[in-house]
């Protein structure tokens, strides 16, 4: 993780400004999580944050090539009370609060497929072009208390390529009630068979194509994740954000010839003007 220590000391730097220095709303958001935006300011009606961030991560699921990407950040959302209706790049989706202590989402979001130019080493060669496809996420997060310092989630990604579940536990660091700060947590990632040879299998065509051994995982325990999330505001419209997420693979997926690290690993930062 030595590459990454540049950006990671830059996101606790920012950390250590104290929110006085910033000019900020201090409303709540819909639920006071950095991982979760809200543009909204807290009011009723449309909120809209526009930028960007610069990534350095896997070149692609068990990759041993990292690689720097630029990418759109943001989003256009609308809300009403506790709910929230969000259109963020290629995903539709609509949260919301209830009782104080849960939080429930839904989300349509379109999937990339995996293309062989994604190794420049030639690591995909003879694999071909992994499908797109349609995924629907359903999310419940349940708060502790109503602070949301402590939360355990739980995740249903199910698609055209296959299905994954997550479950988890997070903890939320000041006591900000405006969506900013930071947050760590920890989650185990399970995937059906479809899902864990989307990303690491190899058919009998691919093997001849490739020189690849043929690879068909079955379904299971896939990996265990870390991740960090920071988010605070530089003025009353910018915005910074950082993230670091580590994923480290079961052994199963760790044997795939396609698996060339034990981990995915993505680390990255931006900002957001929020109208």
């Amino acid at each position: 993780m030595k590459k990454y220590s540049g950006l990671l000391l830059a996101l606790m730097t920012c950390m250590s400004f104290p929110s006085s220095v910033f000019a900020q709303d201090d409303r709540a958001a819909l639920v006071p999580l950095p991982s979760l935006d809200d543009f909204t300011r807290g009011e009723d009606g449309w909120g809209i944050g526009l930028g960007a961030g610069i990534e350095y991560e896997s070149a692609y699921e068990g990759a041993d090539e990292f690689a720097v990407e630029a990418d759109p950040a943001g989003a256009v959302q609308w809300r009403s009370g506790d709910n929230i209706f969000y259109w963020a790049g290629e995903a539709l989706g609509w949260r919301g609060l209830r009782s104080d202590i849960w939080l429930f989402e839904a989300t349509v979001a379109f999937e990339e497929g995996r293309e062989e130019s994604d190794s420049d080493d030639g690591n995909l060669d003879g694999l071909g072009e992994g499908e797109e496809g349609v995924e629907f996420v359903l999310q419940a997060r349940r708060a502790f208390q109503a602070d949301w310092r402590y939360w355990l989630d739980g995740r249903l990604v199910a698609g055209e390529n296959g299905n994954q579940a997550l479950f988890g536990a997070g903890y939320r660091f000041g006591s900000q009630n405006d969506g900013t700060g930071s947050e760590i947590a920890f989650a185990v990632v399970f995937h059906d068979s479809d899902y864990a040879n989307k990303d690491f299998g190899v058919t009998a065509a691919q093997s001849e194509a490739s020189g690849l051994p043929e690879t068909n995982l079955s379904g299971g325990f896939r990996s265990i994740g870390f991740n960090y999330n920071y988010r605070n505001n530089l003025t009353a419209n910018w915005q910074i954000f950082g993230e670091a997420v580590i994923e480290y693979y079961s052994s199963d997926v760790q044997d795939s010839p396609i698996a060339r690290q034990d981990y995915e690993a993505e680390v990255g930062i931006g900002v957001i003007y929020v109208f």
